[in-house]
């Protein structure tokens, strides 16, 4: 699953869509998570461009990933745990392919900042990263 929000969801996407509500809950609680470790960074890692923030945490079924942009949007995954062949450095990747695409939509002239996401472009982007990955 994938979420980018401001502290509100903007774009959603859950493969598989049985069980979506679960993972929601999930997401939801992780970031929680998210802001206890930005309030726990300290202002040097405060002033970079961008915050990987790693394993959120770990669950029985899943791992819960973070990234924060330097204008606070967070983006989260949610992996299987079954899942071992994701490393650090491709989750890393993958975010760095989300905030580019994120970024995309954001320079869209018809995109009203605070909207849903609904852009096929990155639609299209992150399933493929799910194809892929997942």
């Amino acid at each position: 699953e994938v979420l980018c929000c401001a502290n509100y969801p903007l774009y959603i996407r859950s493969v598989p869509t049985q069980g979506e509500l679960k993972f929601h809950y999930t997401v939801h609680t992780s970031l929680d998570v998210v802001e206890e470790k930005i309030s726990g960074v300290g202002k040097a890692l405060a002033d970079q461009r961008e915050l990987y923030l790693g394993l959120l945490y770990p669950t029985e079924d899943y791992k819960v990933y973070g990234y924060m942009t330097n204008s606070k949007v967070k983006f989260v995954i949610v992996v299987d745990s079954s899942n071992t062949s994701l490393r650090d450095n491709e989750i890393r990747s993958m975010f760095r392919k989300l905030h580019n695409s994120f970024t995309d939509v954001m320079c869209n002239p018809f995109y009203n900042p605070g909207d849903p996401i609904q852009s096929k472009a990155f639609d299209s982007i992150v399933s493929t990263m799910m194809v892929q990955a997942f």
